[in-house]
């Protein structure tokens, strides 16, 4: 059943011209009045009437893009790549042709912020929403977004996700672009034993994200196909002294480094999270008197473009953001087709360089 603003003016026990004032924001309201209108409209859920244009049509003009942190190349390239195909240039002309307004939603990595910026948009009948970057594993969470998700699909939305796998339970999505982040993380660790390191490091992100996960799950399966899983090695996939986990920033790279090398200074190789984790971790390993990699090898993840340039250049895994990006606004935007099943796997190809090498002796 759709809900009214007179729904909402009883639920908030006034009238059903202050709801609109509160909502239209054009007219002063006590602010208790418009906090118990506006706890009102979230209750209840209501959707408010986007821009006039929109009024006759299913959906607005409007795109929504979520992220972590659009600072973050890995955020702002996929970003961006998306935003080419959703607000284009047209004919030249000047005249609006097939284009969309697409609007960044800076999230903050905040799952509250995610549904917030989810409810606005639902409000201003977006014709498409693009998230991406890995996701929130919380069970509350996921169903809160696999509801919220479901009444935008209901109303027209499409939603794609770019970097992110499915929801469990979600079935709104139009596709998912995922990373194959647990076969990058496979590959990097499958490197570093190739080299001969028997002590790896891993500092790794935020433990409830997926990406987080799906990583160190790879680094894991290769150290148990090494034979290092049961015990009988010099290193086991869950010796917790050698994995530190912190945010997906240069700060958290450093300090975890030093934790990480005060736990087990014996080391040869460390994996980061991503590549500005890395550089935290270059930094960090610097401060402490050693060269890499004479002394200590350091790997990243993702392929950033600051990557090749870093001094020596990170080994690493790359991961096609502009690709995805571009992919997925096309998909928002109904230009492709979704993939078999509205699911596809984004491979993950290894980068080495010259900060991974055998350890000495």
């Amino acid at each position: 059943m759709t809900v009214t603003l007179a729904d909402v003016a009883a639920r908030a026990r006034v009238s059903p011209a202050t709801v609109s004032r509160v909502l239209n924001g054009n007219y002063p309201v006590a602010a208790s009045t418009r906090e118990r209108v506006l706890r009102a409209v979230d209750d209840l859920d209501y959707v408010l009437n986007g821009p006039a244009s929109s009024l006759a049509a299913a959906t607005s003009d409007l795109v929504g893009i979520l992220v972590n942190d659009i600072a973050d190349p890995f955020f702002g390239i996929m970003a961006g790549a998306a935003q080419t195909q959703i607000g284009g240039p047209g004919d030249g002309s000047g005249r609006a042709g097939g284009e969309k307004l697409a609007v960044i939603c800076n999230t903050g990595g905040s799952p509250e912020r995610e549904l917030t910026y989810l409810t606005l948009l639902q409000r201003q009948r977006a014709a498409a929403i693009v998230l991406t970057g890995g996701a929130v594993e919380d069970p509350a969470h996921q169903a809160a977004m696999a509801a919220k998700l479901a009444k935008l699909a209901d109303a027209g939305t499409r939603i794609v996700f770019c970097g992110r796998p499915p929801l469990p339970d979600g079935d709104a999505l139009v596709a998912a672009l995922a990373f194959d982040n647990r076969g990058g993380g496979r590959r990097l660790t499958e490197h570093l034993i190739s080299l001969g390191h028997r002590r790896i490091g891993y500092v790794a992100g935020p433990r409830e994200r997926t990406t987080t996960r799906h990583r160190l799950e790879g680094h894991r399966e290769a150290l148990r196909a090494a034979g290092r899983a049961d015990g009988s090695g010099e290193q086991g996939a869950d010796d917790d002294r050698l994995i530190v986990h912190g945010p997906y920033d240069r700060r958290s790279g450093y300090e975890a480094t030093l934790e990480l090398l005060r736990r087990a200074p014996d080391v040869t190789a460390i994996v980061a999270a991503n590549d500005t984790v890395a550089l935290g971790a270059c930094a960090a390993v610097r401060d402490q008197g050693m060269r890499i990699p004479q002394d200590i090898s350091v790997a990243g993840f993702d392929d950033l473009p600051f990557s090749v340039d870093a001094v020596p250049a990170l080994t690493t895994v790359r991961l096609p953001l502009f690709e995805a990006g571009t992919r997925a606004g096309r998909l928002a935007m109904g230009k492709e087709n979704p993939p078999p099943g509205g699911i596809a796997t984004i491979a993950a190809e290894l980068m080495v360089r010259g900060s991974t090498a055998a350890p000495r002796g």
